[in-house]
């Protein structure tokens, strides 16, 4: 019930050369669970934004009243990859051992924030659901802790996908639940749901 809404959320996307530089934002408004309605878009260019700094935008919604105020802060990420089976961050002793030193128990208060990173290998599915009419689904793999999200590739006309891939994500609240959610790649559609799992940390 507010036409001056404050949210003061943050949320971590993780920028990769070789994704799109556009980033897209959506405004809805719900009535109910059943009822939501667009109240405007609008669009941010990510190579034109300075790096190393906090930006301060006030984004006019297109085609609607009203605009955003938001902050954007363009820096490089740290610790967070995706990377082929072959390479991942713990397949190298020596890495491991560094890794091993560095959240040792001595060293619990040399850095409060920094409590550790997590790895997860996405090796494949098995016997997903049918998305489309020739019996097949073009299915990935979206995994979500905290505000951090990462996704797989797509592998087309398989229910039985196998991605191979390694991620790591930095960890910033121990209780905090690894989401990974499978879903179907439909053009230009929303994706389509095929199935999700949750994984506590404290559970790992």
């Amino acid at each position: 019930k507010s036409a001056n809404p404050q949210w003061r959320e943050q949320f971590d996307f993780h920028y990769f050369s070789d994704r799109k530089d556009m980033l897209d934002i959506e405004v809805w408004r719900k009535d109910n669970k059943k009822h939501e309605e667009l109240l405007g878009t609008c669009q941010v260019d990510i190579t034109a934004l300075p790096t190393k700094q906090t930006n301060c935008l006030e984004l006019p919604l297109e085609k609607h009243p009203g605009s955003l105020l938001m902050l954007i802060a363009v820096a490089p990420c740290t610790g967070v990859s995706i990377s082929d089976l072959c390479v991942c961050p713990l397949g190298d002793p020596s890495e491991r051992q560094q890794i091993s030193q560095r959240y040792c128990m001595k060293n619990s208060f040399q850095d409060i924030k920094d409590i550790g990173f997590l790895q997860v290998k996405v090796l494949k599915a098995v016997d997903l659901l049918a998305a489309d009419f020739a019996g097949k689904s073009d299915p990935f793999c979206v995994l979500e802790l905290g505000n951090d999200s990462l996704q797989t590739h797509t592998v087309y006309k398989n229910l039985n996908p196998e991605w191979n891939k390694v991620f790591t994500f930095p960890i910033k609240d121990i209780h905090d639940v690894l989401e990974v959610t499978v879903f179907d790649e439909d053009g230009d559609k929303p994706p389509d749901f095929l199935g999700k799992v949750a994984i506590p940390l404290l559970s790992v």
